[in-house]
């Protein structure tokens, strides 16, 4: 009798520890895969601003940890076996990077949050590039393949590396040809681009949004089907490349949190979700509302898990 009032106990004590006296979560933290000011970044912050913002959750604390694109988080998730106060602040970068590099975990071996966003790659050049167009860009790339570098904020396998590479495919170029950069999020690529150590750039339009205002960078095209609110270019299909590639946002937590847990952090982001101030927030940073939770977001997952491993293939990318 004494071991069950201790655990009963303990469960109270665990659950008075999770939400504070007015019901908002407490104790939870957020990791972002890659560098302070990254589409990835922003997203996690703009969220829980919100959250903290509406009441939602207090105290909430998010940090960055880089590396291999975003495999080196991951790896970190999977430790944390049963933290149900973590989430992972994830998106095709992820999923990517699990196939290019050398990792024991993939993202089968985490517990499934939700899908956030879905968000449009860009072609970006500095604002005196002398590529005032996407068909001047193309016809020097044509030219020159191995020579006119690209650059994007992901690793091999990340939505910057594969929307760059089947853009070479789209324009008739071997993919295997293509000189990119990789950059572990949008502040070394944006240094790249400003410092003239790529011709162009492939990334969210999100990570430039000041540069962008600012007049430093030039956007060509970006890879939805539609064009993107507030920002003045043509999707490539207008622009006369037939390609369509969106990326994705979304959450993921460690392997063998409670049930309880699972469904309090996926109640908390459906409140996110609902919420007139994240709405505002899509608005501001010109994302689109793909939300999808719990088991549908885990066959996604999946689903996407296979579709990056065939692309890389498809597009003769190595694969570790």
């Amino acid at each position: 009798m004494r071991n069950v009032v201790l655990t009963v106990v303990l469960v109270l004590s665990t659950l008075l520890c999770a939400c504070s006296s007015d019901g908002a979560m407490t104790g939870l933290r957020v990791m972002v895969p890659n560098t302070p000011g990254s589409g990835y970044d922003l997203v996690a912050r703009s969220m829980i601003k919100v959250m903290e913002d509406a009441g939602l959750a207090r105290n909430v604390g998010v940090f960055n940890l880089p590396g291999a694109g975003g495999a080196v988080a991951l790896q970190r998730l999977v430790n944390e076996r049963g933290n149900g106060r973590l989430m992972m602040q994830m998106g095709l970068g992820v999923v990517g990077a699990a196939h290019t590099n050398l990792t024991h975990v993939t993202l089968t071996d985490t517990t499934p949050i939700a899908r956030l966003v879905d968000d449009a790659e860009a072609v970006v050049v500095p604002a005196d590039s002398p590529y005032t167009s996407l068909d001047r860009l193309v016809a020097a790339w044509r030219a020159n393949p191995g020579t006119l570098t690209a650059a994007g904020g992901s690793s091999p396998g990340g939505p910057d590396h594969l929307a760059t590479h089947l853009l070479a495919q789209a324009v008739g170029l071997d993919p295997r040809a293509v000189d990119y950069l990789a950059f572990d999020g949008g502040g070394d690529l944006l240094a790249a681009l400003l410092g003239g150590r790529a011709a162009f750039g492939v990334s969210s339009p999100t990570e430039f949004s000041d540069q962008l205002e600012a007049g430093q960078l030039r956007v060509l095209a970006v890879t939805s089907a539609t064009r993107v609110p507030g920002i003045d270019a043509p999707t490539l299909r207008e622009a006369g490349v037939d390609l369509v590639f969106a990326n994705w946002r979304g959450l993921v937590a460690p392997p063998g949190i409670s049930d309880a847990d699972r469904r309090a952090l996926i109640a908390l982001v459906d409140a996110v979700h609902r919420s007139p101030q994240w709405q505002q927030v899509l608005a501001q940073i010109a994302v689109t509302d793909s939300y999808l939770t719990g088991d549908a977001f885990e066959a996604f997952l999946q689903q996407e898990n296979d579709r990056v491993s065939n692309m890389l293939q498809r597009l003769g990318l190595p694969v570790i």
